[in-house]
């Protein structure tokens, strides 16, 4: 068949500058591009743990007229691999941002997961890394 690859996630953010500063300072991304289209008066920017051509990043859409949005109750999170949960959630605290669920084990299951929210309330799941055998 055709080879696929997931590219990005495109979130609507309400301050670019905000975001990325979290994702960045905060979550340890890098800001990949940034390009404005002024004549539909939006701006986007990617960023992502390693390069758009063999990782899958984020793309962060900022409309100029537009300073918050409702985020709905279809989109439910990004999900970042991280060798200790609770340290990243710890982290996250740290530098002033929320953590909605402390690490621990699933409900139903072992895996250790947190949650935090980025500035716009979009919940970003932390699930550790599990021990190989």
């Amino acid at each position: 068949g055709f080879p696929m690859r997931l590219l990005h996630t495109m979130l609507r953010v309400g301050q670019l500058d905000r975001s990325i500063a979290f994702y960045t300072e905060v979550l340890g991304m890098r800001l990949l591009r940034r390009q404005d289209y002024p004549t539909g008066r939006f701006t986007l920017a990617f960023l992502g743990y390693g390069e758009e051509a063999t990782h899958t990043v984020l793309e962060l859409t900022h409309n100029w007229d537009t300073a918050c949005y409702d985020l709905g109750t279809g989109f439910g999170h990004l999900a970042v691999e991280v060798p200790d949960a609770a340290a990243a959630c710890e982290a996250v605290r740290a530098k002033g941002g929320r953590v909605t669920r402390e690490a621990g084990p699933m409900k139903h299951g072992s895996t250790v997961i947190g949650f935090v929210e980025d500035p716009d309330g979009y919940k970003i799941e932390f699930i550790e890394r599990q021990p190989t055998a």
